[in-house]
């Protein structure tokens, strides 16, 4: 049984969510090998939100949830009762349609960005790498996946291109008159970095420097043709604008970096903030963290967001149907193999009877397909009742009419999906091993 702790940018404060970001992954492993009540467990930890997808053992909900609530707590130096508070916990068809909706972009906080599909995908991967995946949670994240694609490429939701970075860059434009001559700091070198260089181009902004806390700025430089900084305070006194994208876990940028009296805005996108939140007192300093950038987020296009919607919910209506269908699938190989399992036995003696096997090469294909023939309509039936949801009916007739019963199911993993497509993550996180890319 699959269920979801969820909390966001809807329902918890950022502080909360920007200490599940540093602590709820290291979690995820220890919640399958430290608990008797999980199979699995996929942990989404972004800017804007938190999400725990599990599979339980059997259907004690309570347990996994109290479980899962503990282990993210204590990696996060939180109280279990200050988590709880502010998770919702999701079930049944519940779990399929919120999934399906993050990945596509109609739960953050700019409806329709697309870089939280990716995290989405990272989420999997780093699962599979700690090896909490099960065969149910594959398939889930695999169909969000192809659905957000579907979103993606089928609507227009994504079409302008918003994201944190440009609505930050959208709000900073509303006081700079022009940006080829406003002298810009990126502090980061990781992925999301190069998103931030790319629309800062978009918007003409040519004097960029680049300071990196692990020394990679000249590296970064060259590659996207910008100015390395060596001395990040000299560098913010030549700077108009500061935006920060790095994962580091303490602030980078203090407010005795900007005190020069200087006016500029200083731009925080990352998570955990880059920028001491005290920095928004200093004189001339106006500061956009993500909590105020988020305050700002634009209406959604009404038209694009419904269909969006109304895709999501054909393909959550498509993975249920499914998943019906596949319900009488034990119980139909059963009987396939009980009726072959006879249908040999019999050739077998027909065979020893005749003494000539090769004669007996015409009538076995005869017989192997009326049997294949007298199949197909139970076959068809069993997936019509499982989408109907009377699998059980089914089951029960094989039972009563055979004596057959569905073997157990083995856990078997499911194939991977080659990841074909890689986007930046809704946030700065810390995905790049070096200590210095996205966070979400």
């Amino acid at each position: 049984m699959l269920i979801c702790l969820t909390a966001s940018h809807r329902n918890a404060s950022f502080d909360l969510l920007e200490r599940l970001s540093i602590g709820a992954p290291t979690a995820a492993s220890r919640l399958v090998t430290d608990s008797d009540v999980l199979d699995g467990a996929v942990v989404l930890a972004t800017c804007n939100r938190f999400e725990a997808y599990l599979d339980i053992a059997g259907d004690d909900r309570d347990s996994a949830v109290s479980a899962t609530v503990d282990a993210v707590a204590t990696a996060s130096d939180l109280v279990p009762a200050e988590v709880l508070d502010s998770v919702s916990v999701l079930g049944g068809g519940d779990v399929v349609q919120h999934l399906f909706a993050v990945s596509s972009g109609l739960e953050s906080v700019v409806v329709g960005e697309t870089e939280i599909s990716g995290q989405v995908r990272r989420a999997l991967e780093d699962a599979r790498a700690n090896g909490t995946t099960t065969s149910d949670l594959e398939r889930l994240f695999q169909e969000a996946a192809h659905t957000s694609r579907g979103v993606k490429t089928r609507t227009r939701i994504g079409a302008a291109g918003r994201s944190l970075v440009r609505l930050g860059l959208e709000l900073a434009s509303s006081r700079i008159t022009d940006w080829a001559r406003t002298r810009v700091l990126l502090v980061g070198t990781g992925s999301y970095a190069a998103t931030t260089i790319a629309a800062l181009r978009d918007r003409g902004a040519a004097n960029i420097q680049v300071f990196s806390p692990s020394g990679r700025a000249p590296w970064f430089a060259a590659k996207h043709d910008l100015v390395a900084a060596t001395d990040l305070r000299q560098a913010i006194g030549t700077s108009d604008v500061v935006i920060t994208c790095t994962s580091s876990e303490v602030p980078v940028v203090e407010p005795a970096d900007l005190a020069d009296g200087q006016r500029r805005i200083v731009i925080d996108l990352g998570l955990p903030r880059n920028v001491d939140p005290d920095a928004a007192h200093v004189e001339g300093v106006e500061l956009l963290d993500l909590e105020t950038i988020s305050i700002h987020a634009p209406i959604a296009e009404l038209n694009a967001e419904s269909e969006a919607r109304q895709m999501v919910d054909d393909a959550v209506s498509r993975f249920r149907a499914q998943a019906l269908e596949q319900s009488t699938t034990p119980a139909l190989v059963a009987f396939r193999k009980h009726v072959f399992d006879i249908l040999d036995d019999e050739i077998d003696r027909a065979k020893r009877r005749d003494g000539d096997p090769e004669s007996f090469e015409q009538t076995e294909r005869a017989l192997r397909h009326l049997v294949g023939v007298l199949l197909h309509r139970p076959s068809v039936r069993a997936r019509e009742l499982g989408r109907a949801g009377r699998g059980e009916e089914f089951v029960g007739a094989l039972d009563a009419l055979f004596g057959v019963h569905p073997e157990p199911e083995a856990e078997l993993p499911s194939p991977i999906v080659p990841l074909a497509e890689r986007t930046a993550p809704e946030c700065p996180v810390s995905t790049d091993r070096t200590g210095e890319a996205d966070a979400s």
